[in-house]
């Protein structure tokens, strides 16, 4: 998986790319390294903008992969900076996203592995079993965790979400080393390749 290029940014669902193709989604809380497992999966491109700045993706973004899939990366929620009125078109937004796109082939929710899961991810988690979309976790910036750290989260990850299975639909991730790098993309090639 070499090419990947920006397709367009979604803000009203009439506008959803025109070719249907399979796809793939990416989803979770604001700041979580969503752009950033982008571009580490098809470095050296560089083609999603990162931000320090949380809550910054405010559209539904697709990127082309090699001419046969696209990656969606939906806007992160859970940003207090932003109006309610602008978090609850944003929830809708997704949800009716959801529910118009049949091409879904599964969903990689991603955490923060530093910290517990939020509400926020445990309502997105039941989210996508209401929606029977097929859905793999993935426990970003583990290069910030000492081993202690890590050890703690495999054991907290299984009591939370007992049907997450390392390796199947659970990875760990780090942008920045590349850790489970391989592992996902193997699985996307599985699945769509």
């Amino acid at each position: 998986m070499k090419k990947i290029e920006f397709v367009k940014a979604v803000y009203n669902l009439q506008d959803l790319p025109k070719r249907e193709l399979p796809a793939i989604v990416l989803c979770g809380r604001s700041n979580v390294g969503k752009s950033s497992f982008i571009n580490c999966l098809f470095s050296p491109s560089r083609v999603a903008k990162t931000s320090s700045t949380p809550g910054k993706t405010r559209s539904i973004n697709y990127y082309l992969v090699e001419n046969k899939f696209y990656i969606v990366d939906l806007p992160g929620f859970g940003y207090a900076k932003v109006s309610q009125k602008e978090r609850e078109y944003w929830k809708k937004l997704i949800e009716d996203y959801f529910d118009a796109n049949k091409q879904i082939v599964f969903a990689f929710h991603l955490l923060d592995s530093r910290y517990e899961p939020t509400v926020l991810d445990i309502q997105l988690n039941g989210f996508l079993k209401a929606k029977d979309i097929p859905y793999n976790f993935v426990f970003n910036k583990v290069d910030k965790l000492k081993q202690s750290d890590y050890a703690a989260l495999k054991k907290n990850v299984v009591r939370i979400f007992p049907e997450a299975i390392p390796g199947t639909n659970l990875f760990y991730f780090s942008a920045i080393k590349g850790i489970g790098k391989k592992e996902i993309i193997n699985h996307i090639q599985t699945h769509l390749l």
